[in-house]
């Protein structure tokens, strides 16, 4: 079908969306009931505690979702790619949205009417099914970097997030560089550190001949010391 916006066509027919599979007249409604803004690097998406205006997808771009705790201190808990979803949950939960959400870059999000969507799901069993799988999959992700987070030394944080960062953003053509330029305080609210900390980690790792570093560009150049750091945990 033809659809008004580039973005949106993404959002339904990209290869990972949950969208993709819903019939061609639901399609025809998200088309129809929908808006797209527009976000500069460092803009804030997505305000913590506020209503969200229906349900977000992320069309170009990279984002961040954290949380502030103790002390005014941000701890990112999401990395967002192209076609992933956000305040999706405020469908179930009418809540909320507990996070902030932050473009890394200037990014695009397409924003469907949440009365719309619900509307759609409540018709569509694969779609809630294909909805629970990736709330399951968010949460595993969750539960395994919470324990990572607290048990872990800073070495293997670092290398962690290192290699969360290649496995949802992918790399250069290279192979090694890593898709995403992310600062040094990104890299530290990521891995629950000080800033300091992942400035002091990150020169080490550069000295052992693990990573190269080139402004905010990583650089992988030992995959499987980084992967032993990341599961010895130190």
């Amino acid at each position: 079908m033809q659809y008004r916006d580039p973005y949106i066509e993404i959002c339904i027919e990209g290869p990972s969306s949950v969208l993709k599979e819903i019939s061609h007249a639901d399609k025809e409604l998200l088309d129809q009931h929908h808006q797209v803004a527009d976000f500069r690097k460092g803009e804030t998406i997505i305000k913590a505690e506020s209503r969200p205006r229906g349900v977000m997808c992320l069309a170009s771009g990279k984002a961040s979702m954290s949380k502030y705790g103790a002390g005014n201190r941000e701890q990112i808990v999401r990395l967002i790619k192209p076609q992933n979803f956000l305040c999706y949950r405020s469908i179930f939960s009418d809540a909320h949205f507990p996070f902030t959400v932050t473009a890394l870059e200037n990014s695009t999000v397409v924003i469907f009417e949440r009365l719309t969507l619900s509307k759609i799901i409540r018709q569509n069993g694969e779609l809630a099914f294909s909805l629970m799988k990736m709330f399951s999959k968010e949460l595993d992700l969750a539960n395994c970097r919470m324990i990572s987070l607290t048990q872990k030394h800073v070495r293997g944080r670092i290398a962690e997030s290192i290699l969360l960062l290649r496995d949802i953003y992918g790399t250069d053509a290279d192979g090694i560089t890593i898709r995403a330029l992310l600062s040094r305080e990104d890299i530290a609210h990521l891995s629950n550190m000080t800033t300091s900390n992942a400035i002091r980690t990150l020169a080490a790792f550069v000295s052992e001949g693990l990573i190269r570093v080139e402004g905010r560009k990583l650089i992988i150049e030992n995959l499987p010391g980084l992967e032993a750091i990341s599961e010895s945990g130190q």
